[in-house]
């Protein structure tokens, strides 16, 4: 055994987030802690890393555990160089070992030999070595990933028997969760983690430990198990609490008789009903589930977007967008996939006409409202309440036509009383997220523009947000690196493959991949003089493949493909000829024979049309 949580509590002022908590770890052992927003998730992981003290309770470590800790923040504004910052996770004999290397004197060196320095040399080589970082590179001048990395050498310089993990794929894209998902799969030690990354948690996770309420339940089971044995037990504590509060209600009746039930002289009665009450009053209830809605306003023209031949480049770089064609249409619902800082913010101001391509040609569609999910959450002022940024002086939101109050409007996303008056600046991610949700929200639309909107929401309020999009009439482009909310979310992505190529795919990540999708790698780390770190020393999980060149049709093939866009042509013209006859009010005066012909050659043309649209994408991604 590692380490034992025997009793334990821990209170943030009155809030209570842990009670009597009891667990253990074990070697080897994959647990993933989950819990919603404020719950305490990190309190307990600071708890558990030594960090605070316990309140109550023991925590009992094995004599000589190691124990290292990956932050959720990345090492953003570090002037170090590499090697000093991973080396500094020795401790003092580490920042030694740095000041060496720069500058070997005397008095260094002795320092080094009192202390066995020298035995921990090979460590931080070797961390290097693994996770294919550059010495020499200033860790404030590497990118989201590559400072993830970093962070993590820092914590496997000390060889730890725990490695605690906070949020590890934060500020990272797709590629780096990749690739730190398949090295911590193959980690030998134990891991605690927090992520509400759903595909990371079950791949990693052989064990759940459940934070609700102050409570923690241990689930020996992967993470979708846990998911389905957590509902059960909701369903099963809200079935308990009907039963016991009717029993409470009866009895408060029989008190309320009065002389009748002193007259009993039943004193064991009322001790029980006493209890009863002592038992209602420390009942914690589950916090309330948000109920999102949105007002998706006026329709929109069927056409969003037309791109032909799009190139854009800001001045003096070279093309963020390179002779892409692409049509969005209403109602689609299309994630933008990449690694970080290749222009998925710019296709997105390209395609609503903020930015104005060097060749090519844009064409808008008409009544577009739309509503914009920063990511940087600039649209909300830290200095105001979560009231005032969504009120706006008002008091009252029209939603979906209904006039609503702010502070009712509010409520359904988990914001009431103290925490709807509470200043955004003073808010955790996920309940500052939820707060941009309700300001964006609270005005229609009917395009959805959201900017990784996943970040630091919990798994509940995830899952609420997918089913939100779906049930969305409108058309949704979603930048995200959460792989299971692109399957479930989106009905095509724009992947960025690098060098400006943008390549449309039918369905969401998962299809991505299986059509043999992927990204140009990451860039390395350059050394002193510039020069790229070899592409030996990277494992090879880091060796990211070229993109897949599309398959050559054959003659025939080719010859469809070719045939389709006329066709296609042919069918919308054809489509919109009957949708203006039918929308004439003298139609439907005609014989209902004649009516009913003309609608089932209206459907039979869409179907025509949707069909020729899946054949063009499946011979245009070479699938055949």
């Amino acid at each position: 055994m590692l380490l034992l949580l025997d009793g334990v509590s821990l209170r943030y002022g009155t809030q209570v987030l842990a009670d009597n908590v009891s667990a253990k770890i074990e070697r080897g052992d994959r647990i993933c802690l989950v819990g919603r927003n404020g719950e305490g998730k990190s309190s307990l992981l600071r708890l558990i890393a030594g960090q605070v003290d316990p309140d109550g309770g023991e925590i009992v470590r094995a004599s000589g555990m190691v124990l290292a800790t990956l932050e959720q923040e990345l090492p953003a504004d570090c002037l170090d160089s590499v090697y000093s910052y991973v080396a500094k996770g020795l401790g003092q004999i580490g920042e030694v070992l740095a000041d060496y290397r720069i500058n070997p004197t005397a008095e260094l060196q002795a320092c080094i030999e009192q202390a066995h320095g020298w035995d921990l040399l090979p460590r931080v080589d070797s961390a290097l070595d693994r996770l294919g970082l550059n010495a020499e590179e200033r860790v404030a001048d590497l990118s989201g990933g590559w400072q993830r990395r970093a962070a993590l050498a820092r914590a496997l310089v000390t060889e730890p028997d725990l490695l605690i993990l906070d949020e590890p794929t934060n500020h990272l894209d797709i590629a780096a969760v990749e690739w730190l998902e398949n090295f911590l799969a193959s980690y030998r030690g134990a891991l605690l983690f927090v992520s509400h990354d759903r595909a990371l948690a079950q791949r990693l996770s052989s064990t759940v430990w459940d934070l609700d309420r102050g409570n923690l339940r241990v689930f020996r089971c992967q993470f979708e198990r846990y998911q389905e044995e957590k509902e059960k037990l909701l369903e099963e504590e809200v079935k308990n609490d009907a039963l016991f509060d009717k029993k409470l209600a009866q009895e408060e009746a029989w008190i309320r008789q009065g002389i009748k039930a002193r007259r009993t002289r039943n004193e064991g009665r009322v001790r029980a009903l006493q209890s009863l009450r002592r038992q209602r009053e420390a009942r914690r209830n589950q916090q309330g589930v948000a109920r999102m809605s949105l007002d998706s306003g006026e329709i929109s023209g069927r056409l969003v977007a037309e791109l032909t031949d799009v190139t854009f480049a800001y001045p003096g770089e070279p093309p963020l967008i390179h002779d892409l064609s692409f049509t969005l249409m209403r109602g689609d619902k299309v994630g933008l996939i990449g690694p970080n800082g290749v222009g998925k913010s710019t296709l997105i101001r390209v395609l609503l006409g903020d930015l104005q391509p060097q060749s090519g040609h844009i064409r808008l569609g008409t009544k577009q409202q739309v509503a914009y999910f920063d990511q940087r959450r600039d649209q909300l002022n830290p200095e105001l309440t979560v009231l005032d940024n969504v009120a706006e002086g008002r008091d009252s939101l029209t939603i979906g036509g209904k006039s609503r109050h702010v502070m009712s409007y509010l409520s359904d996303f988990l914001f009431s009383g103290v925490k709807a008056r509470t200043k955004v600046g003073a808010l955790s991610g996920g309940e500052r997220n939820r707060a941009l949700l309700a300001k964006l929200f609270s005005q229609p639309a009917n395009i959805l523009v959201l900017d990784e909107p996943t970040n630091d929401l919990d798994v509940e309020t995830l899952e609420l947000l997918e089913k939100l999009l779906l049930e969305f009439s409108g058309t949704v482009l979603l930048v995200s690196h959460d792989r299971a909310f692109l399957d479930n979310v989106v009905n095509s992505c724009l992947a960025f493959e690098g060098n400006g190529h943008i390549r449309e795919y039918v369905g969401g990540y998962g299809d991505f991949i299986r059509q043999g999708g992927s990204f140009e790698a990451d860039t390395k780390p350059e050394n002193s003089e510039g020069n790229k770190v070899s592409e030996s020393k990277l494992t090879p999980e880091e060796r990211r493949e070229k993109p897949a060149k599309k398959k050559k049709l054959s003659y025939k093939l080719q010859r469809e493909l070719d045939s389709l866009p006329v066709l296609i042509e042919e069918l919308e013209m054809e489509i919109s000829s009957i949708e203006i006859e039918v929308a004439d009010p003298q139609f439907y005066q005609q014989e209902r024979s004649l009516v009913q012909e003309r609608l089932n050659l209206l459907t039979e043309k869409q179907s025509q049309l949707e069909a020729a649209f899946e054949r063009w994408s499946e011979l245009d991604s070479g699938d055949e």
